[in-house]
């Protein structure tokens, strides 16, 4: 019984190492774009994953101007170690003006095929994934997106990486500046990230308990806003108003100009910034990154290419890398019934 389990053993094992042989050897992984909690635990995935799968993994440092610059490093799993609760990427990340051209890409594309590198795994937002989607069609590069962007604006995905990380240390924040608004009964302006969408304003909005929040999606109304202030003012000595950077005034501090008088409250702004962006990402971000990185690597050995991996009603899903920026991710109507609601 001992010699047989050994010997299925064996065979399993065999297979696993064959097939992934039979169509690549070695793959890439690179984080790219705006630095996400949960990339590094995403990292470790697509590297463990790889191994598992008798694949070699080299990491590429600084994104796609790495790529170009040829800077690379062999990863194993134990380069990967104790990483998963660190935020930002420890590949680094960085824009790459030189990969916006074609020259650029053919560089990237020769250093790749220089390299042995059969696949790559693109670890980004869209930005990330226009660049991935015209190495793929220019040089015939297999590529696999995953979506690792604070901003959880890519169709194809209920959450991107990071997402929950930066909703919750943005959350943290305001509860501390309610507690300072109440002691001294003032208005605040809170901006948080979100240049295209406001996703991230909208779920902090209503788990701060926020009076009112101000989106890229909707148009925010002044008088309206001017007269729910006076009403709040009758019953409440402070307010919180959450302010996506990509609202049409142009953030908190347009928005707090265009309102006059703020219903006399006396009021202050704050932009939240970058610590949206860092920190140790939470459990349900290192779940997410883990998933989609093993699944990334499995789309490869399946052989996929020009997709994102996500996550859709708790399955594994896979989207063309053009549509995840080409259509539009809409924020969830309910919810933003529910902010009103709550906001009274």
């Amino acid at each position: 019984m001992h010699f047989k389990r050994l010997l299925n053993r064996f065979e399993t094992e065999f297979v696993n190492v064959s097939f992934s042989t039979n169509y690549m050897k070695k793959i890439g992984v690179f984080t790219s774009g705006g630095d996400a909690p949960g990339m590094n635990a995403c990292v470790r995935a697509v590297v463990r994953g790889a191994i598992y799968n008798g694949l070699e993994v080299v990491g590429i440092q600084y994104g796609y101007e790495g790529m170009i610059e040829g800077r690379f490093v062999d990863l194993q799993a134990r380069s990967v170690s104790n990483i998963i609760q660190r935020g930002g990427t420890i590949l680094r990340t960085a824009r790459s003006e030189q990969f916006r051209t074609p020259e650029g890409r053919a560089r990237a594309a020769g250093n790749l095929k220089d390299a042995d590198i059969d696949g790559l795994v693109a670890i980004g937002g869209d930005g990330t994934f226009q660049g991935a989607t015209r190495l793929a069609e220019e040089h015939n590069v297999a590529i696999i997106g995953v979506p690792g962007t604070i901003d959880n604006d890519l169709f194809g995905t209920d959450y991107t990486i990071g997402y929950d990380t930066a909703v919750n240390t943005a959350v943290e924040a305001i509860d501390k500046i309610r507690d300072t608004a109440a002691s001294h009964d003032r208005l605040f302006y809170v901006e948080v990230m979100g240049r295209d969408s406001g996703f991230i304003a909208l779920d902090v909005g209503i788990t701060s308990g926020s009076e009112h929040i101000a989106v890229p999606e909707t148009q925010t109304n002044i008088s309206e806003l001017e007269e729910a202030l006076a009403g709040s003012k009758r019953h409440k000595s402070s307010a919180i108003i959450i302010v996506a950077e990509g609202e049409e005034s142009g953030g908190a501090l347009s928005l707090a100009e265009r309102i006059k008088d703020a219903a006399g409250y006396d009021y202050r702004i704050c932009v939240l910034g970058h610590i949206q962006r860092g920190g140790t990402p939470t459990a349900r971000d290192r779940l997410l990154a883990s998933r989609l990185g093993v699944a990334a690597v499995d789309a490869l050995l399946e052989g996929q290419s020009g997709v994102m991996v996500g996550e859709i009603h708790g399955k594994i899903s896979f989207t063309p890398l053009k549509e995840t920026w080409t259509k539009r991710k809409s924020i969830d109507k309910d919810l933003w019934r529910l902010a009103s609601i709550l906001s009274t």
